[in-house]
């Protein structure tokens, strides 16, 4: 009886972290709070020949989305990595370019994304 009240006991415990877990996940624990990266990723379309080529301009569009996920650093980290942004063709190198490019002044300077450092 003692070890079926502990198994019980034990199965509860690990529902309840999981749940919460769960529950963290889905209302904004991740990089970019609510939304995945892969969703702010589509948001960056216009940035999308910026992002594969250093010597093609930056649109407003482009600045402006960049300006509102930059915020974030982290975030736009992921966004940037992404699965989306990588079957997009986005060259993360080049990609890291764009805040500088859009001559942001409180870009963050030397954060490191993964491999990459933002310039």
């Amino acid at each position: 009886m003692a070890a079926a009240s502990l198994k019980f006991i034990c199965l509860v415990g690990l529902l309840l972290v999981v749940n919460v877990a769960t529950f963290a996940t889905v209302n904004g624990a991740g990089e970019c709070g609510k939304s995945s990266p892969d969703d702010e990723a589509l948001k960056l379309a216009p940035c999308a020949a910026a992002a594969q080529d250093e010597k093609a301009s930056v649109s407003a569009s482009c600045c402006a989305q960049v300006k509102r996920i930059g915020q974030n650093p982290s975030c736009l980290c992921a966004v940037l990595l992404s699965d989306t942004a990588k079957a997009s063709g986005v060259n993360p190198q080049v990609a890291m370019s764009i805040p500088k490019r859009c001559n942001f002044a409180n870009r963050p300077v030397g954060y490191k994304c993964g491999p990459y450092t933002l310039p």
